[in-house]
């Protein structure tokens, strides 16, 4: 499936014609959407070491995962709202960018891992899990979510 015509449409959108425009307006979306992505990030971090049994020993790794995977989900709305009128500026540069296909593909990755794998997985009692499934799934999540980071930052040196 050719997405050309979807990244043309986005190009010549409402938004693209604003982030262009207001070049005030596209630094203060690129604030929003990096702070989006260091709650999400810290999120991660801070749910997988628990699961490692690294951070938070104290307390149960049900409440902070919990807890965590709140402030993922407003995370992810910021980067995802934010990341789409950031694109809009440059989307015909970013359809010829083979490491914004990466990050595209990570990105999906990671959501479906957080909320097909992840979420049900961990949503019981974490002592009827197996310890290595709870490592496993920690490190398999930060991998993923570093492979999203470093392909985005990416974006900029290609």
């Amino acid at each position: 499936m050719d997405l050309y015509p979807l990244f043309e449409w986005l190009d010549t959108s409402l938004l693209a014609d604003i982030s262009k425009a207001y070049g005030g307006t596209f630094a203060v979306i690129q604030m929003f959407h990096l702070m989006g992505m260091a709650l999400m990030g810290g999120m991660v971090l801070v749910g997988d070491l628990r699961l490692l049994n690294i951070l938070l020993k104290d307390l149960p790794s049900e409440m902070v995962i919990d807890n965590t995977h709140k402030w993922f989900g407003v995370g992810l709305t910021i980067m995802i709202m934010s990341g789409i009128f950031m694109s809009s500026a440059v989307a015909m540069k970013l359809y010829y960018n083979s490491m914004f296909a990466a990050k595209m593909a990570a990105l999906a990755t990671g959501i479906i891992f957080v909320y097909a794998i992840r979420k049900p997985l961990l949503a019981g009692d974490h002592t009827e899990l197996n310890p290595w499934t709870l490592r496993i799934v920690a490190v398999t999540s930060i991998m993923i979510w570093f492979t999203v980071a470093a392909s985005g930052r990416w974006i900029g040196f290609s």
